[in-house]
C-alpha cells in the first residue's frame, strides 16, 4: 500500500516525469491509479496539459521517432500503440508523417536484408514468406514490403 498523495504531491511528482520524458494522458491515468491520491486526479492531468507538461501532438511525434528508430517498428505497428493509448488521430497522422520516407525505406531494406540469412525454407518462395510474415508482425504494410523482396 502507497502512502497517499495530496493532489500537490502527485503533481510534483507527474510534473517531475513529464519533464524528463514525453507521457502522453493514457500514461499519466494509469501511474496515478498505482496512488492513493487525496484530491482531484483529473484536475492534475488538466493542470499538467495547461502547463504544456503534457502535449499529445508532441507525445505522438516522439513516440513516432522513438518506436521506428529504436525499436524499427513500422507506421502500422506505432498506429495501433497510439490508439491503443487513445491519441487522437490527428496527433497520431502528424507524429507518423514526421518519420522520413527515405529512413524509413532504408531501415525495412535493413530488416529485410539482415533477416534472410537467419530463415531457414525448401525455396525462395517460403523463405520470402516467412520474411514478408517478420516484416508484416513488425509493422509494415505489405505493399512496403514488397518493394523490397527480391
Amino acid at each position: 500500500m502507497s502512502t497517499p498523495l495530496s493532489e500537490e504531491q502527485a503533481y510534483q511528482k507527474l510534473s517531475a516525469l513529464c519533464a524528463v520524458s514525453e507521457q502522453c494522458i493514457a500514461d499519466i491515468r494509469r501511474k496515478m491509479q498505482k496512488w492513493t491520491i487525496i484530491g482531484d486526479a483529473e484536475a492534475i492531468i488538466d493542470r499538467l496539459v495547461k502547463e504544456r507538461f503534457i502535449d499529445e501532438r508532441r507525445f505522438a511525434r516522439a513516440f513516432a521517432l522513438d518506436k521506428f528508430r529504436y525499436n524499427h517498428w513500422g507506421r502500422e505497428m506505432i498506429r495501433m500503440e497510439m490508439m491503443r493509448r487513445n491519441i487522437s488521430s490527428t496527433d497520431i497522422d502528424y507524429g507518423i508523417s514526421e518519420i522520413p520516407d527515405e529512413e524509413y525505406d532504408a531501415v525495412l531494406r535493413h530488416l529485410i536484408e539482415a533477416k534472410r540469412p537467419t530463415v531457414k525454407g525448401k525455396n525462395e518462395y517460403e523463405v520470402n514468406q516467412k520474411i514478408i510474415r517478420y516484416a508484416l508482425g513488425k509493422g509494415y504494410r505489405m505493399d512496403e514490403i514488397l518493394r523490397f523482396i527480391d
